[in-house]
């Protein structure tokens, strides 16, 4: 789609890439998205010889980013994400990298599933945070969680706290969500219900990926919005996180329960 505009297809793979995971270096893309590795690298020295991304070190590991200080960054968000906007559903999900985080010991799927439903009904507090663009403003907030219960497999969160942004500005905040454990399903579901009990909003199937980590088995689509969503579960916390990519979002919000 924009192969034509940026001269090849490595760029365009890249900064796609990059919209939807902030960062990344050339082997991740050329495994992630079965590209050629010599054109990915190529294509990434040029971004940054352009000023349009930069790099720093993680270790040995060389990561590339966007650069804050590029003079088109807004325009060139505002591109990617309607280009982005208008992949096929099993297109977008190849972009969107789940970091899974490696434990001594590999939970069976099943397991991992009732031990989340279960940590599920002990939660009381929630601190998130979030993210609007490229470069954009962040935030974050802190509430309580009251759990009600619908039935032996549905537990519903409500929530109500404080929300305060970057720049000083404090807002109240109430959110009303509901979790449904399907055993032979083998996933749970996670609505909002913002429109009521009757009226659902639904989110995510939530499906085991990898060690104590839960994603979004289908992109949830809502308009042109896409959104991902992934769980990972500790002994301490669960943390949800979601990403949402549409032509005129681009955000991320994490919600850390205790």
């Amino acid at each position: 789609m924009l192969a034509e505009l940026f001269g090849n297809k490595s760029v365009e793979k890249i900064l796609l890439f990059l919209l939807v995971n902030d960062k990344s270096y050339p082997t991740q893309v050329h495994r992630l998205l079965e590209t050629p590795l010599t054109p990915i690298q190529k294509a990434f020295e040029r971004l940054e010889k352009g000023t349009i991304l930069t790099s720093y070190y993680e270790g040995k590991t060389r990561f590339y980013h966007f650069n804050p200080s590029y003079p088109l960054l807004e325009e060139l968000e505002l591109l990617l994400k309607k280009a982005y906007s208008r992949l096929p559903p099993s297109e977008k999900k190849r972009y969107y990298y789940i970091n899974t985080i490696k434990e001594q010991r590999k939970k069976e799927p099943r397991a991992l599933l009732y031990l989340i439903y279960k940590q599920l009904q002990k939660i009381t507090e929630v601190n998130f945070s979030a993210r609007s663009g490229i470069n954009g403003s962040q935030g974050k907030g802190k509430g309580s969680v009251v759990v009600s219960y619908e039935n032996d497999q549905t537990v519903i969160f409500h929530e109500e706290g404080l929300w305060r942004s970057d720049q000083g500005q404090e807002f109240r905040f109430s959110n009303v969500f509901r979790w449904t454990y399907s055993r032979i399903d083998g996933m749970i579901a996670l609505e909002h219900l913002r429109l009521g009990v009757e009226n659902p909003v639904f989110l995510f199937h939530l499906i085991p990926s990898g060690p104590n980590l839960l994603e979004s088995h289908h992109p949830h689509l809502c308009g042109k919005d896409t959104y991902f969503g992934q769980l990972r579960y500790d002994k301490r916390f669960l943390e949800l996180s979601w990403r949402i990519l549409g032509p005129q979002k681009n955000e991320e919000i994490k919600y850390c329960y205790y």
